[in-house]
């Protein structure tokens, strides 16, 4: 109960605002920290109040010398019982109680969740960035930095409030109890302060710096190292492990470069230390012995003394290593913040609506977009989409189709014109509900890496297993469904499918996102080279399904193989990013323009649509 109850005393996943994070570093640490300051500020306290027994401990261990030399023997417990009782009693239950507090408040209750929590307020900040923001960087680094920003930032957070107390309380009670015994005892202690002082103002910069340094060179490697995995198939098909060894090399060569310069720099801060405490040992150890023999100290000054700076040295070295984490760890934060605070190129606007579709009109006004480039995209296409109507997008490669099809999926925003469903701008929509009425089948159908059964429920969460099984019918897909099986014992819809759906084939998974979509019932459909991974024999078995699929709705399809989309109500043809030719397949045929060429290039003129 006691464990539980520290445990739950973050909410990891408690609402917050779904903001880019700040900037600089220090509102960057400040934005997660503050909100569990008074964690933080708890923790704060209790290490307070530890340092202090320890001092007093320390203290206490110079009286009792003393006490031992001035009282008799026989008469010490009579008349110092009580104060010894006292001081047992903070050794054997205040000092366990505080540390032990302290240890709940760090353990049980910061490091799992503060870490997480960070975590999982970055993943969700990250998850809703644009298509571009992912195609532009390592999956394996994206979540690298997502992993070790949230350990880095508690760790260097709860550092530096446990060295603060114990700078602050173990060389302020050391000056104090050492000038309460003769002032000149506090001279070797202060010197070795401002000579520690500068030792860190000098090596810590440095070391934060490498740190940073080394923590980008880490998530390069990590982005490697997960790319060829991802693309495994790929290095075997072009007997490429070689050049993929050299790649991952290239970078882990990087990484130990930048490790070393970081561990010399440690190792150097490491030795200069070692040699100041060498001197305040000895200074501090010297000169109590000298005053001593002038009578100037007591016995237990000397044991007090000489018992405080080997335990600021002992402290001192662990205040080093903790500067160092504090400083490693910051710049961890830093190479994190790389990657997390980036604004989101496709956004909500603040009077974002839901999306209401009642009709499924899709018109296309002046649209232009070249992914920021000066041109070669679209410019200034328009065209409308009648409710209900399925028109086919034609055309050579490249000349704008997909990128159409990411546009009105908002993956992308435009660079000038609107796009309008049912006479709604779909830039004043939020997406999720904009995408919640378009049902989309790709040309590369990348599954998730679970469960036959989770990928379908993405189409229709609260579907029973017998609509997913009606779904994979529709789709042809029930005939192999039943016979899947993983490694972990899981069949069926139970099975694992493999990293982007890696165990099924392509016309395997195609199926799949097909029965996916006809559980979605999206009023608008988008089929973007929807049977390009069938054979011709699977093809035609499932054409009856696409009707299904299709009937009632407005579609939008994308094929290469004319073949495919030649039945559409009105075929748009597409070059540059501009449309050239619209009309049905026998219009467009007739005027012997640029669908005529394609489609005398793929069936030089023997195939015939009815």
């Amino acid at each position: 109960m006691l464990f539980r109850f520290f445990e739950n005393l973050i909410d990891v996943f408690k609402p917050a605002p779904d903001a880019e994070p700040p900037a600089g570093v220090t509102r960057f640490y400040l934005h997660y920290l503050r909100q569990v300051w008074p964690l933080l500020g708890g923790l704060m306290v209790v290490g307070f109040f530890a340092a202090l027994v320890e001092v007093a401990l320390f203290d206490f261990i110079g009286r009792l010398i003393d006490l031992a030399q001035t009282t008799p023997s026989a008469q010490f417990f009579a008349e110092h019982g009580r104060e010894m009782l006292g001081m047992a009693a903070v050794a054997l239950v205040v000092r366990p109680l505080l540390f032990g507090l302290h240890n709940l408040l760090a353990n049980q209750t910061l490091n799992p969740g503060l870490t997480n929590l960070i975590r999982w307020q970055n993943h969700r900040y990250v998850l809703k960035q644009s298509l571009g923001f992912f195609q532009n960087d390592f999956a394996g680094r994206v979540a690298q930095r997502i992993m070790q920003t949230g350990q880095a930032l508690r760790d260097s957070a709860i550092q530096v409030v446990d060295a603060l107390w114990h700078v602050v309380i173990y060389a302020g009670s050391a000056l104090y109890l050492f000038a309460e015994a003769d002032i000149r005892l506090t001279l070797p202690l202060a010197a070795w302060i401002v000579c520690y002082i500068a030792t860190l103002r000098y090596f810590v910069p440095r070391i934060k710096d490498r740190s940073a340094t080394a923590s980008s060179s880490r998530s390069k490697l990590m982005g490697r190292v997960v790319d060829g995995y991802t693309n495994v198939m790929t290095l075997k098909l072009f007997a490429h492990t070689r050049d993929e060894e050299r790649y991952a090399a290239e970078a882990m060569g990087e990484m130990i470069d930048t490790v070393r310069a970081q561990t010399r720099t440690i190792t150097t801060m490491d030795f200069v230390i070692t040699c100041l405490n060498g001197l305040m040992i000895v200074g501090t150890g010297g000169l109590a012995m000298w005053l001593w023999s002038q009578s100037l100290i007591s016995t237990g000054a000397i044991a007090l003394s000489l018992g405080l700076v080997i335990r600021i040295n002992n402290m001192s070295e662990w205040i080093m290593w903790v500067v160092n984490g504090i400083f490693e760890n910051v710049g961890s934060v830093q190479d994190g913040m790389r990657t997390i605070v980036q604004p989101r190129r496709v956004a909500d606007r603040d009077d974002a609506v839901p999306l209401e579709v009642s009709r499924g009109e899709v018109r296309f006004e002046q649209v232009r977009f070249h992914y920021g480039k000066p041109g070669g995209v679209i410019e200034n296409l328009s065209f409308e989409v009648r409710p209900g109507e399925k028109i086919g997008l034609v055309g050579p490669s490249g000349a704008g189709k997909s990128t159409l099809v990411n546009l009105l999926l908002r993956l992308y925003d435009l660079e000038g014109g609107r796009i309008l469903i049912d006479g709604q701008d779909i830039a004043a929509v939020t997406q999720d509900s904009l995408r919640a009425q378009i049902g989309v089948v790709t040309q590369d159908t990348s599954l998730l890496h679970r469960s036959i059964r989770d990928n379908l429920r993405y189409g229709k969460p609260d579907a029973s297993d017998e609509d997913l099984l009606a779904a994979a019918a529709q789709a042809r897909a029930d005939g192999f469904i039943p016979a899947l099986h993983d490694h972990v014992g899981g069949r069926g819809l139970d099975a694992q499918v493999g990293e982007r759906g890696v165990k099924l084939s392509g016309g395997q998974r195609q199926r799949i996102a097909i029965a996916r979509v006809l559980l979605k019932n999206a009023p608008i459909l988008v089929l973007d080279e929807a049977t390009s991974a069938l054979d011709s024999e699977v093809e035609a078995a499932i054409q009856e399904s696409l009707e299904t699929l299709m009937h009632g709705k407005t579609v939008i399809a994308i094929a290469h193989r004319l073949s495919t989309i030649a039945r559409m109500d009105r075929l748009v043809v597409l070059e540059h990013g501009q449309v050239v030719e619209t009309g049905t397949h026998a219009e467009l045929i007739a005027r012997g323009g640029l669908y005529a060429r394609l489609w005398q290039h793929q069936t030089g003129g023997f195939v015939g649509v009815d």
